[in-house]
């Protein structure tokens, strides 16, 4: 499986390069398209009602917005300097094994591995299932849950498929579903700002009427922004595919900068559009805003707003299959997955058993319904993490003062994201105690599995060739080799 066939040899003179790796085909726009196709997904659309409900009023909900944006984007120039400085794939994995050592990242890993990645993306797949029917189906009752698990299961297969054919088509399909989903959002704008230009709309956007109610507890603050932050969710993914990213020491700074602040922005004109058309208790109490904004403004067109849910939480899947397959293949890379992951198809030069491997595992959550219950287990792990890689930057200044960074940010913005991420890991102790200890207990029994994966190295004869033999399998299925 070594030797590639002489078509691969003359795709690969082509290319300029005889090497299997994976290929450095994202550009500047293909990493924005990343970015927002990521963080916009089902969210903005669904649920601002959560950071509403808990900020007490219009006008500190839309404060909050932004400062989530901006909390968002000094994250983001935090990563920067780590995904330029240690310039490897798999983002929080590789500065986090990089800072403290295998371990931490190991269980990190474990954890993306078991829960946060298939999981996130099965209930992406079961969102897109039922918005896609919706817009279909307008008139439908409630479809059966087999109907939408057998649509879900399609859109992972077909999704799946397309990362493993062609990296182009993957970016392609993240791009052209970048655009719709902005699209859908610029509507909603138009509507809002076409309500306030009729002098509609306006009496919950007004001082001192959009503070009242505002809440002044530091709990129900800190919950708010966790939902706003929920929505912002994946400015890091560009990070996980930095090898692949063409001038990264350019491009990945470049696509941040144009990414969250048009993402906030698009964010806080959406949710006052919101507020011209609907009344804070209507907002509340609807199960998806922009199915309600929609069926209110856009009469016998009202099917776009279903539709569009459906296209952010397509573009999303794709962007987070992207994305995460690029984690477990450099995992794999680095020991801490059977090396068989860490293989690329010699005919698309795409990291198919990871792929392949992501796609099953989210398979399998669509067997049960309590994924949702899953996900808030282990929510402040995704806090923890982010609060790792940005110590993990802090801790490489001291230690290693004299690496090279090729971006260098201001030493108060990691200490400041640093501060307010452990508060968003603290805090779940205190609103959500048995969850936070459950996600605990899930990512300890990480440390075993280590010891014996990892740690053990002189494992018995017998489970070296069963490795060896599901390796050598892999390979001929797949028609894969190692990275060069």
């Amino acid at each position: 499986m070594a030797n590639k066939s002489e078509k691969n040899l003359k795709d690969s003179e082509e290319n300029g390069t005889d090497q299997v790796a994976l290929k450095k085909e994202l550009g500047l726009m293909n990493g924005v398209a990343i970015i927002v196709g990521v963080i916009v997904g089902s969210g903005i659309f669904v649920s601002p009602r959560g950071v509403l409900q808990e900020s007490g009023s219009v006008g500190l909900s839309l404060i909050i917005w932004v400062l989530c944006g901006l909390l968002s984007t000094i994250g983001a120039l935090c990563y920067a300097e780590l995904g330029t400085s240690i310039p490897k794939s798999g983002g929080d994995y590789a500065y986090i094994r990089e800072a403290f050592g295998p371990m931490p990242a190991f269980l990190f890993l474990w954890v993306a591995l078991v829960i946060i990645n298939p999981c996130s993306n099965a209930i992406a797949a079961m969102t897109f299932a039922n918005y896609i029917l919706e817009a279909i189906l307008p008139s439908c009752t409630e479809p059966s849950p087999n109907v939408i698990r057998l649509i879900a299961a399609a859109v992972i297969v077909f999704l799946t498929f397309v990362n493993c054919y062609n990296v182009k088509w993957a970016t392609r399909v993240q791009d052209w579903f970048t655009f719709a989903k902005i699209l859908a959002l610029l509507i909603i704008i138009s509507c809002g700002a076409l309500q306030l230009y009729r002098g509609v709309g306006t009496e919950h956007l007004t001082y001192p009427k959009s503070f009242e109610g505002t809440t002044t507890s530091p709990g129900h603050i800190a919950l708010s922004f966790y939902s706003g932050l929920f929505s912002y969710a994946g400015w890091n993914y560009l990070n996980f595919v930095t090898e692949e990213l063409k001038e990264p020491f350019k491009n990945l700074p470049r696509a941040i900068y144009i990414s969250l602040p048009l993402v906030t922005i698009i964010y806080l004109l959406a949710n006052v559009a919101y507020f011209t058309v609907l009344t804070p208790h209507e907002l509340l109490t609807s199960n998806a805003v922009a199915v309600t904004f929609g069926d209110r403004m856009l009469g016998s067109f009202s099917w776009i707003m279903p539709l569009s849910v459906a296209l952010s939480t397509f573009g999303g899947l794709n962007g987070g299959i992207f994305a995460s397959s690029r984690l477990f293949f450099v995992g794999a890379r680095n020991g801490h997955l059977p090396k068989s992951l860490a293989m690329i198809n010699l005919k698309y030069y795409t990291p198919m058993p990871s792929l392949i491997f992501l796609g099953f595992l989210s398979l399998l959550y669509l067997t049960t319904t309590q994924v949702y219950v899953l996900i808030n287990y282990t929510a402040f792990i995704e806090s923890l993490a982010v609060a790792a890689s940005v110590a993990s930057l802090l801790w490489l200044r001291y230690k290693q003062p004299n690496m090279e960074r090729p971006i260098v940010v201001n030493i108060m913005l990691p200490i400041l994201f640093f501060i307010t991420c452990l508060f968003l890991v603290l805090l779940p102790f205190y609103v959500s105690f048995i969850e936070t200890l459950i996600a605990i207990v899930i990512t300890l029994s990480g440390v075993p599995i280590y010891m014996l994966t990892v740690y053990w190295k002189s494992k018995p004869q017998l489970y070296s060739k069963l490795i060896n033999s599901f390796t050598t399998t892999t390979q001929k299925l797949f028609y894969c080799a190692q990275e060069d």
